[in-house]
């Protein structure tokens, strides 16, 4: 019979290939324009500002992929947190409209999560985000 998985103990995580070779290498952010690494204390695939939590659409299905065709910008619409804890932000992309969970990565900023974490839902989130909860 199958182990159950127990929230308590926390999600396995599955091995993953790294992107890039070469740690020192950084991308722009779409948002604030700062200059972001691609390490991250808390995840192996980087996908967001820790400034401004803006994001590209870059993945498809599984995180670090990289198989997105859209490439559009996607904004912090809100947070979700998992059985286990672990905080995920809510990312829409401008272009497509298609929602994605980001976990938060250990250096992001700790007054932009909760800003977005107290703020009350309004027109901000799609219609078809509001009917799936």
């Amino acid at each position: 019979m199958p182990r159950r998985h127990n929230p308590r103990q926390g999600r396995p995580q599955r091995t993953k290939q790294k992107r890039r070779d070469n740690p020192g290498e950084s991308f722009r952010c779409a948002g604030c324009r700062l200059d972001v690494s691609f390490v991250a204390p808390g995840t192996a695939h980087r996908n967001h500002c820790p400034n401004c939590l803006t994001s590209l659409h870059v993945d498809s299905r599984i995180p670090g992929d990289r198989r997105a065709g859209c490439h559009g910008r996607m904004v912090p619409l809100s947070l979700s947190v998992r059985p286990d804890g672990e905080w995920m932000i809510i990312h829409s992309c401008l272009a497509c409209d298609e929602l994605s969970a980001n976990r938060v990565a250990g250096d992001d900023n700790a007054l932009v999560l909760l800003r977005i974490a107290l703020r009350p839902f309004d027109n901000r989130l799609p219609e078809r985000a509001l009917l799936a909860l």
